[in-house]
């Protein structure tokens, strides 16, 4: 395992740089590591996000009661910390996730990141088993969906580099 430190650049300020570092720290999910189709559920400090990752910086995003009650096409920017600096393509915890909404002028920015996961889709009702080797159609039985651990903590994404 190749481990670098973080090399603060000469040309930015010391709160930039540490911006950086805090990012690499709390972690986050770059959109090049996923697939079509990962839902990730957002949990900002006001707001849970639905977002469904379509490829490149497409996706389908939801929970905000005024900008996305229901699903709407965006453009996932990327996330800043507040100023104007973005990290593209990328989720950060501790940071605001920015997107592009085809209604809105200006891109739209969260509340502050607090967690981030992906959901994932089981596709049967685990309680339906009948007995240890028997397990009911998956077709027969609703769609049961799971808000897995963090993906930071599961280590399901690397950090960015």
């Amino acid at each position: 395992m190749d481990l670098t430190m973080f090399m603060p650049h000469p040309n930015l300020s010391d709160e930039v740089n540490g911006n950086i570092v805090r990012s690499e720290i709390e972690g986050g999910v770059s959109l090049g590591d996923l697939p079509p189709s990962t839902v990730l559920e957002i949990q900002t400090q006001h707001h849970r996000y639905t977002a469904v990752f379509l490829g490149e910086s497409q996706a389908l995003i939801s929970g905000h009661p005024e900008f996305c009650p229901e699903p709407v096409l965006v453009a996932i920017a990327g996330s800043t910390w507040g100023g104007s600096m973005l990290k593209l393509r990328y989720i950060g915890r501790g940071m605001h996730l920015e997107f592009c909404h085809p209604e809105y002028r200006t891109p739209i920015v969260t509340s502050r990141i607090e967690e981030v996961r992906e959901r994932i889709d089981l596709g049967f009702d685990e309680s339906s088993t009948t007995n240890e080797n028997s397990v009911t159609s998956p077709q027969a039985m609703p769609v049961q969906s799971t808000a897995m651990p963090s993906m930071l903590a599961r280590g399901t994404f690397a950090k960015p580099s």
